[in-house]
């Protein structure tokens, strides 16, 4: 059993193409002359409004010696049109970089600027007590009533 699915191999398609054109020929042959004429008439009007082929040039690309590609046109204008956008992408990827380590760095600076214009010792930043306090803020006013009625007793 053939499978229909299946594609047909260059030499396949060949074989079926002449084969179907033979066919034709044959049963061109044995028509009447009035429809030949007609099939003639409707194939040449059929051309005639048929939209322009556009022909797809394709460059021959060529491997040297070498082991570098060439495809036949201005090799130094085709390597500037991939590597210009590469140079600009690697630079970018630079810039970026360098942007964000001063970004870094002023960050720390800012940090260290603050830790040494303040009155309260380093040491005092590590006790995770003063971290909750700093975050919590500082005592609510319920706190400061409990305080007192416990100093006033």
């Amino acid at each position: 059993m053939k499978h229909l699915d299946k594609p047909l191999s260059e030499t396949q398609a060949d074989q079926f193409g002449r084969a179907s054109a033979a066919l034709l020929n044959q049963g061109a042959e044995a028509l009447p002359a009035s429809i030949k004429d007609r099939l003639y008439a409707a194939r040449m009007k059929a051309l005639s409004v048929r939209k322009p082929v556009k022909v797809r040039l394709q460059r021959q690309v060529l491997a040297t010696s070498t082991g570098s590609w060439t495809s036949g046109s201005n090799g130094l204008w085709d390597t500037i049109g991939w590597i210009a956008p590469l140079v600009v992408l690697v630079f970018g990827l630079i810039g970026i970089a360098q942007w964000q380590e001063d970004s870094r760095i002023n960050d720390i600076a800012e940090v260290d600027a603050a830790l040494l214009a303040d009155d309260v010792p380093p040491d005092a930043y590590a006790d995770s007590g003063f971290m909750a306090f700093l975050k919590n803020g500082p005592l609510s006013d319920s706190g400061d009533h409990t305080s007192d009625s416990v100093q006033s007793k």
